[in-house]
């Protein structure tokens, strides 16, 4: 069976994104490959580290084989959900209330597949975009931008949670945001918050997760993320250099990541 989409083969320092390879037949692969919807790009000065694609796979642990992306913001069509193991939809500088034409067909797919069982996992955009999907409210952060390396604060329902059990009541995230989920979707638990986000992680039934933070930021994704938007966190009171002093390393929240996808493999 060939599905539309390109396998995750690096980066292109010339053209400054992600580079793909064509997608062959999955038919013959041993595991499901997870499927990468690219919602957005990193900030201009981070984009000779890869795209968001490249930093998830890296992060997740999985080989160029085992994703395939699909650049919904670029028009791209979504496939068939039929081949894949789990979707994992990235972050964008997009607003999930644009309502924009390719975001509303992507939460059209999302909502889909979220009934039919398949596991997805949303990072900031991503967590906005499946809990607007499925009905939940998204809208600015009363608390204002919430930027560089935050103490994420687990609620009791994670010590339950396949991806949260076991970890520490409270760890480090990366996080850089203005929107927030301002109600969750029905039938979602609220799996965790921070001082700025009463919605950093939310489950919804067994099959659909969504975090605010960035499981696949390093500290160096994020330093440069507060060097970009430094100009944007003067004009709001907030202290870049502070911020920036502040990014540490975040591996329980890659851990986050890693999970899902053993996770969704365990469900094949």
């Amino acid at each position: 069976m060939s599905v539309p989409g390109r396998r995750d083969a690096g980066f292109d320092a010339d053209r400054g994104r992600a580079a793909f390879l064509p997608c062959p037949s999955f038919a013959t692969a041993v595991t499901p490959p997870f499927l990468i919807l690219q919602t957005g790009r990193p900030v201009d000065s981070m984009r000779r580290h890869g795209g968001f694609p490249h930093w998830i796979r890296v992060a997740a642990g999985l080989h160029r084989d085992e994703a395939v992306v699909i650049d919904v913001q670029e028009g791209e069509p979504l496939p068939r959900p039929h081949g894949f193991a789990g979707v994992i939809v990235t972050g964008s500088a997009a607003m999930v209330t644009e309502r924009a034409p390719w975001s509303e067909r992507a939460a059209e797919w999302l909502r889909e597949r979220a009934h039919e069982g398949l596991p997805l996992f949303g990072i900031c955009y991503g967590h906005q975009l499946i809990a607007h999907a499925l009905g939940g409210e998204v809208r600015d952060n009363p608390a204002g931008r919430e930027m560089g390396t935050v103490h994420v604060e687990l609620h009791p329902h994670a010590a339950d949670d396949p991806l949260f059990a076991g970890l520490p009541a409270r760890f480090p995230a990366q996080a850089t945001h203005l929107q927030t989920v301002a109600r969750p979707p029905e039938g979602a638990v609220v799996l965790a918050r921070s001082a700025r986000d009463g919605c950093q992680a939310y489950r919804w039934r067994d099959s659909a997760w969504g975090v605010q933070f960035h499981p696949e930021f390093s500290a160096r994704h994020m330093r440069g993320y507060v060097r970009a938007r430094r100009e944007a966190l003067h004009r709001e009171g907030l202290d870049p250099h502070a911020t920036e002093r502040g990014v540490s390393a975040a591996p329980h929240a890659r851990r986050v990541l890693r999970r899902f996808v053993r996770h969704a493999r365990s469900r094949r």
